[in-house]
């Protein structure tokens, strides 16, 4: 009887387990605070050339060649890093960058000649951010998601424009009303305030977490370190090389470096101010340009997960040129509509093309693509040290900026056709 009993007695079901947040959620999140954070290195080099110039009478073309000096080790550093991040684990190699930017910034207090900024804004500021380049956002979303590769790409590219925001308003009040030393500073504490949070938070693969990466459909075990960083580093640069797809990839994207970092970042602000426009305002369109950066890269994700690389690169430059040649004629003493717009539409493309370009390293490298987009992120930064040096150069020479505008808007057009010339292939086999 009991025996019946119990065997008519209902099977209660398992409790339903909620579907909680993918730990990779959670490290993007933590990488998106950090690269944040590492914004404010890069948003101060533009507001420092106006005051050294007046504090220590260095020529622009002198305090453009530190700046040039950090974008191209900024540059050549990435690929090294993304190798490094490989053997030691991100979080060792992000937690040892952001304490030499602390280092490097927080010399610059006590400088007294050039060669002193060469060495710490230029030297150790460059390694550090070099770093943290897009290599990191590369190797975050190549190991910890398997789907909405694009989508985070892009929303990990728009972190630097969300530091913009944040920081270049601050540091060029800082500038203007209590000099450049106290910026500096700024740059050197916030540096500081992150390395906790990297070596808290940040994991460096799923496995560690005993998690798949978002999107598999299997467990991915955690590789063993690869020895032979730059040993390895150079062997991938040897291999794609050879590939014209690198060199098409590379030459436009230098022309991105070019047209954003090394022009617009570095030399809209004193552009503006040559026009009489008070450098707190031409900071802060500056700034604006990174709240339509932030939508208009994470737009560019999205589409990246479904259009096709290559045309949406083709598109991207040939807009971003096209407003370049006309920014000459929009500088002025006071904020007009037309500003307002070229702000708009230059802030939508801004870095837009970092996730096409990454998709297309992911399509024909396959597990090194973390590595070639570090050497092709080289491309950019010496593209944006160029012209970082030489729109220095110009103004000093002709007295204003618009030569470099039109040369610019120029070779953006170039890269847009060089875009279309890249064609599919099957991914490198080692």
């Amino acid at each position: 009887m009991t025996q019946t009993t119990q065997a008519a007695a209902p099977v209660q079901a398992p409790p339903v387990r909620r579907r909680r947040v993918h730990r990779a959620w959670f490290v993007a999140a933590v990488t998106f605070v950090t690269i944040t954070g590492a914004a404010a290195f890069r948003s101060l080099p533009g507001l420092l050339i106006d005051p050294l110039h007046q504090e220590f009478g260095w020529s622009r073309g002198t305090i453009g060649a530190a700046v040039s000096v950090n974008l191209a080790l900024y540059g050549l550093t990435a690929p090294f890093a993304a190798a490094l991040m490989d053997r030691f684990g991100i979080r060792r190699v992000v937690a040892a960058a952001l304490t030499v930017i602390a280092l490097g910034s927080g010399l610059t207090v006590w400088m007294t000649a050039p060669w002193q900024l060469l060495l710490c804004w230029g030297l150790l500021v460059g390694l550090g951010t070099g770093s943290m380049a897009l290599a990191f956002a590369a190797t975050v979303t190549n190991r910890w998601f398997a789907a909405r590769r694009g989508l985070v790409s892009g929303i990990l590219t728009a972190a630097s424009a969300s530091g913009q925001l944040v920081f270049l308003p601050l540091l060029s009040w800082m500038v203007e009303d209590h000099g450049w030393r106290p910026a500096a500073v700024t740059v050197t504490l916030t540096a500081l305030a992150v390395v906790p949070l990297v070596w808290l938070l940040l994991r460096d693969h799923p496995a560690d977490a005993g998690e798949k990466p978002y999107g598999a459909a299997e467990f991915v075990p955690k590789p063993p370190p690869v020895t032979g960083a730059a040993r390895r580093t150079l062997t991938v640069l040897s291999g794609s090389a050879r590939t014209g797809t690198f060199w098409l990839l590379a030459g436009t994207f230098a022309i991105c470096g070019a047209s954003t970092n090394g022009l617009v970042q570095t030399h809209f602000v004193p552009a503006e101010h040559d026009h009489g426009m008070p450098v707190t305002t031409a900071a802060s369109l500056l700034a604006v340009i990174g709240v339509f950066d932030v939508a208009g890269t994470i737009a560019s994700g999205w589409f990246t997960d479904r259009f096709e690389p290559r045309r949406l690169l083709a598109v991207y430059y040939a807009l971003r040129g096209l407003s370049l040649l006309f920014l000459p004629m929009l500088l002025g003493p006071a904020v007009k509509p037309s500003m307002i717009f070229f702000i708009v539409f230059y802030g939508l493309d801004w870095v837009a093309t970092v996730p096409p370009t990454l998709a297309l390293c992911r399509e024909r490298f396959g597990e090194d693509s973390a590595i070639v987009f570090g050497w092709v992120l080289a491309a950019h930064q010496i593209g944006a040290a160029v012209v970082a040096y030489l729109g220095g150069v110009a103004r000093d020479v002709f007295g204003s900026y618009d030569m470099v505008w039109y040369a610019s808007g120029t070779l953006c057009a170039a890269a847009a056709l060089m875009s279309l010339v890249i064609r599919r292939a099957a991914p490198v086999r080692r």
